[in-house]
């Protein structure tokens, strides 16, 4: 969840920026993640919707997300092609095991038991 504190002397933009990003470097936000529209943000956060944008630029800059015009804003892959690879099979066995209807946990564990690091 992103808060705006209109007494902050940080300004909006950079509060909505420097939370998105540490979304985003914690794992909260994941690679293909898609983003609020410019507008949604800025409605659910009272603000202008210049204020979100440039916020989305910034974070487009830094290289953490991808702005496709239509298509939306979504959290960046990774620019190492082996890591890009690794987060996009990572992300279809989410997306597979959430349309199963499996466990997290159980999910993860399967995981580690396919890495080697689990009993199995």
């Amino acid at each position: 969840m992103i808060v705006v504190d209109p007494r902050s002397p940080v300004p909006p933009f950079e509060q909505v920026r420097s939370q998105l990003a540490a979304q985003i470097h914690s794992g909260e936000l994941a690679a293909g993640d898609r983003l609020p529209t410019v507008r949604r943000l800025a409605e659910d956060l009272g603000i202008a919707p210049n204020t979100v944008a440039r916020a989305y630029r910034e974070l487009e800059q830094q290289g953490l997300v991808e702005t496709r015009g239509r298509n939306g804003t979504t959290v960046a892959w990774s620019q190492d092609r082996a890591a890009r690879d690794l987060e996009q099979a990572a992300a279809a066995f989410a997306d597979r095991a959430r349309a199963l209807g499996a466990d997290p946990t159980a999910a993860r564990r399967l995981v580690e038991r396919a890495l080697g690091l689990g009993p199995g």
